[in-house]
């Protein structure tokens, strides 16, 4: 494999690991403050759509990512309504969501099946981006790409070193410690379940805008819930879901290149590798993890305020 070609790939892998980043980087801070929201798969595609249409109509791709976290966000809040505000089960308000998410969906961006547009423009810095190898893989990404990595870099710092992100995942271990020492737990559920939506709706938008670039019903294939294994292989640690990004996106590569090549192997087995390899993923990190579970203490737990 020439150098050129292995440029193109490592760019390709990037590229689709990008929603995958920004989807479960969502919902990493979404399940540290104690909920789990199984619906990313519905924000992402309704994102794909509105953030499509949105770019379609105003030839601008900043305006079709904001309409897709918008979108996003509305799902969100439905959801953080039912499971915050209610306290209902989060399993179940999750799967509706999906459900009512892919619907929505192929209602909302049947006009613009088959339509295309131009991808946003990628970042080009004179020599460097024509430096060998490294110059477009470093240098020649689009804004999206940069974004992504920006985005894990401030969630990581946040988490970790800011007061409100330390009173978050105290929230997410014990939201009845957290109550009594006079944290806002609702607000802070709700406000990371809008977050984690405006991520989900913004990586189905990229998928729209700049991955394909055009809109096709079902175009998330499942990389919502991808994201949702993500968060679990990361250990909930930010700079690991951009490890299990990347594998995932290299399987897929991968799968594409082994169609193209013809090794006569079912195309439906091959399009199943990367989320076989997933899986395998998982149940490694499964096999050889500690007894006690990095997962907050809290996670899926409704939190009902002692009277």
């Amino acid at each position: 494999m020439t150098p050129a070609i292995l440029e193109l790939v490592l760019m390709t892998i990037v590229t689709a690991a990008t929603p995958l980043i920004i989807a479960a980087i969502g919902e990493l801070v979404t399940e540290r403050a104690g909920v789990l929201n199984l619906g990313v798969e519905g924000m992402m595609i309704v994102g794909a759509a509105l953030g499509f249409a949105a770019a379609y109509l105003s030839g601008s791709p900043l305006i079709g990512a904001l309409a897709g976290m918008a979108a996003g966000m509305v799902l969100a809040a439905l959801f953080g309504l039912l499971t915050v505000g209610l306290a209902i089960n989060q399993v179940a308000a999750g799967l509706a969501l999906t459900i009512v998410g892919v619907g929505l969906s192929g209602l909302l961006g049947a006009g613009y099946v088959g339509l295309k547009r131009d991808a946003p423009p990628h970042l080009y810095i004179p020599y460097l981006s024509d430096l060998p190898f490294v110059g477009k893989l470093v240098f020649g990404q689009d804004a999206f790409v940069y974004g992504s990595f920006v985005l894990v870099a401030a969630v990581a710092w946040y988490l970790t070193r800011t007061r409100a992100g330390l009173a978050l995942r105290a929230i997410g271990d014990n939201h009845h410690s957290a109550h009594a020492l006079g944290l806002p737990v609702r607000r802070t559920r709700f406000l990371a379940i809008l977050f984690g939506g405006a991520c989900a709706g913004m990586a189905g938008a990229y998928l729209s805008i700049a991955y394909t670039p055009f809109w096709s019903p079902g175009m998330t294939a499942g990389r919502g819930w991808i994201a949702l294994a993500l968060v679990v292989f990361s250990s909930w640690r930010p700079w690991r879901v951009v490890l299990g990004a990347l594998l995932f996106g290299g399987a897929t590569v991968l799968q594409l290149h082994a169609q193209a090549a013809s090794l006569g192997l079912p195309g439906q087995l091959l399009s199943a590798v990367p989320y076989l390899a997933t899986i395998a993923a998982l149940m490694v990190l499964s096999i050889g993890a500690r007894r006690k579970s990095a997962a907050p203490a809290a996670l899926g737990q409704p939190f009902v305020a002692p009277r």
